[in-house]
């Protein structure tokens, strides 16, 4: 035998003898399975936090050891809590590079649990993205009612509830794609961001369609296409440059969620002795005479009887939540968070929370919900208030339902000291409360409230004054599907009856209200209305971004400018149903020298400034030159 050909042979025997024995020791250490969760499931490097909690969960994993070997990440701590099935573990992640490594759980020698966690390479300028801002107009909706786009998905035969559109209160299938396949509808009138109602699953028996009780927080509800469907939305909305806001919800969860059969611990949620549902009485915790029992009552009560309220000072599931919204932000590529019920959760970790969003992302927006119709009350919940306590939300941005409260009566009223006209100006001569009230979200109605077409006792003519008013004064304007469409409803008839479907989002609709052909006349004006005053708000800086000067109203005609150095755009509301012959020296500080305007509705053109005809029930926006 050829000696070269026999060490040739002996050296790769040798080869397989040592290989088999490497896989002998190897096979056991990868045999083991995944835990039945990791959350996050992933991350990334080069984050400005680089601490990172990882929740395992799996049968008796809580008296695992962990083990890691990777170059740069390094096991801070190792948390056990009453449930054997959980283990919290802190990574260090500052020095790591992106790559994948095995993170051993091992017992008695012997590994029982692997899991193969990557560390993914952040995508550059993740951190400096826009959020949504002044210049934005938001535009909301709920993914169930507007438009079904995959009929596929309405039912799962492994979740809890199906599809029901003959139940005003149950699911309808609307989904992702549907959003999809209108969303030019939206961008068409000028809107350049979306608000959609929570999509995260919520695999309830009942009366999930809302999204409002989630059940599991990193995946997109199936129904509605998952993830992909998600990710692919947030691309397609990119493309005609709409940004997307993220409904988000930290006070409660579903009581469906998957840690309700196996809590981490008995404080992972606030429990009773019994059933106790919150006070809603939001005043209690900014009141400076309020017992303790009260604020417990208010912020550790259970918002609804499916709806258990979370324990955000447990700080294993502030570290969860916090990490959570940053996951979202980095993975789907969100610009700005609607936070619901911000009151009800416990504000110092709602402080905490945003401060942690906002180290990461410096320009990134969270609109707090803080249902409150009176400004002191509503501007304690903006971040940057010098409050009476100190208390800080580092939230920019919340929901104006003082000014919501005032849209609504305004418009009905003869003018008195206080109604009418007057409702408008001294809610806004009150913006001296708010660090930044220009950053405010503004709106008439929206999923939980009256239509705003109710509200104005179904007058067109108000309803455009009412939107007219909305796109013109200070904040960020927001619009609830179906506006356009002249949509009715009251409240109290129901909050399934309220959210309608949205005509022709449904294959076997009789008729599509996306089709202008298929709209009414009345219909098409309000559509027209929003597209004309939206894109000049877009195309004129003064309007979104300028200074915010008003007039007493008088007569019921309220008459303010919005300027900066370029522009000034003068609006005139004309809230009497007989036209008016206005008299302008009086707002002669406001034109500051122009000599003509142009009225961006109609065309017109005005070349004195002595008496304007102004016709009855209209609001009037002029460019000033």
């Amino acid at each position: 035998m050829n000696v070269h050909f026999l060490r040739s042979w002996r050296a790769a025997m040798l080869r397989i003898v040592v290989f088999s024995f490497v896989l002998s020791l190897t096979v056991p250490l990868y045999a083991a399975g995944e835990p039945e969760r990791m959350e996050p499931p992933f991350w990334w490097t080069d984050m400005m936090h680089s601490e990172l909690q990882l929740m395992a969960y799996g049968e008796g994993i809580g008296h695992a050891r962990v083990e890691i070997d990777y170059p740069g990440v390094t096991i801070k701590e190792v948390v056990a809590v009453e449930s054997p099935n959980y283990l919290f573990i802190y990574l260090d992640i500052e020095d790591a590079v992106p790559g994948s490594f095995p993170v051993q759980f091992l017992r008695d020698g012997e590994q029982v649990y692997v899991y193969n966690y990557e560390l993914r390479e952040r995508e550059p300028g993740s951190r400096y993205r826009e959020g949504v801002n002044v210049s934005d107009a938001m535009y909301l909706l709920m993914p169930d009612r507007f438009a079904n786009g995959d009929p596929s998905l309405d039912n799962q035969p492994d979740m809890l509830e199906q599809s029901n559109r003959d139940n005003p209160d149950g699911r309808h299938g609307g989904d992702i794609q549907g959003v999809i396949d209108h969303i030019d509808h939206i961008a068409d009138m000028g809107f350049t961001s979306i608000w959609l109602n929570p999509v995260l699953e919520n695999d309830q028996p009942r009366y999930s369609y809302h999204g409002y009780a989630i059940t599991d927080f990193y995946n997109v509800d199936a129904r509605f296409g998952g993830n992909e469907a998600y990710l692919q939305l947030i691309e397609e909305a990119g493309a005609r440059d709409i940004k997307i806001i993220k409904d988000l919800i930290l006070n409660h969860c579903g009581h469906h969620h998957w840690w309700m059969e196996d809590l981490p611990s008995q404080d992972w949620l606030n429990m009773w002795n019994g059933f106790t549902r919150t006070t809603y009485r939001m005043t209690t915790i900014t009141d400076p005479h309020g017992s303790q029992y009260d604020y417990d009552r208010m912020v550790k009560g259970w918002f609804d009887t499916n709806m258990p309220d979370l324990n955000q000072q447990n700080r294993l599931l502030a570290h969860y939540l916090k990490q959570n919204s940053v996951w979202w932000i980095e993975y789907a590529g969100i610009q700005a968070i609607r936070m619901d019920t911000q009151p009800y959760a416990d504000r110092f970790f709602m402080s905490d929370w945003a401060n942690y969003i906002l180290h990461e992302y410096p320009y990134f927006m969270i609109i707090g919900e803080a249902w409150l119709g009176i400004p002191a009350m509503v501007s304690y919940y903006q971040g940057g208030k010098a409050n009476h306590d100190g208390y800080d939300s580092h939230f920019p941005s919340v929901f104006d339902f003082a000014l919501y409260d005032d849209i609504g009566l305004a418009f009905n009223e003869e003018q008195g000291w206080s109604t009418g006209m007057m409702r408008l100006y001294n809610t806004l001569a009150q913006d001296f409360l708010y660090p930044d009230p220009y950053n405010l979200v503004i709106f008439g109605d929206n999923h939980d409230t009256d239509r705003i077409f109710t509200r104005v006792d179904e007058d067109l003519e108000k309803l455009k004054m009412a939107l007219t008013f909305l796109f013109t004064t200070r904040g960020i304007p927001q619009v609830y599907t179906g506006v356009e469409l002249l949509e009715t409803g009251y409240e109290h008839d129901g909050h399934g009856e309220l959210r309608t479907n949205f005509p022709g989002g449904w294959p076997d609709d009789p008729v599509n209200k996306f089709n202008r052909d298929e709209r009414t006349d009345e219909q098409n004006m309000i559509v027209d209305h929003i597209t004309k005053l939206l894109h000049f708000r877009s195309a004129t800086p003064a309007v979104y971004n300028g200074w915010l000067l008003q007039f007493v109203p008088e007569d019921n005609i309220y008459v303010y400018f919005r300027y900066d150095e370029e522009d000034t755009v003068m609006v005139i509301m004309n809230n009497n149903d007989t036209d008016v012959l206005l008299e302008l020296d009086r707002f002669r500080e406001g034109w500051d020298g122009r000599r003509a305007a142009e009225d961006v509705l109609t065309g017109e053109v005005y070349d004195s400034f002595d008496t304007w005809s102004i016709d009855a029930n209209t609001g009037v926006v002029l460019q000033l030159y």
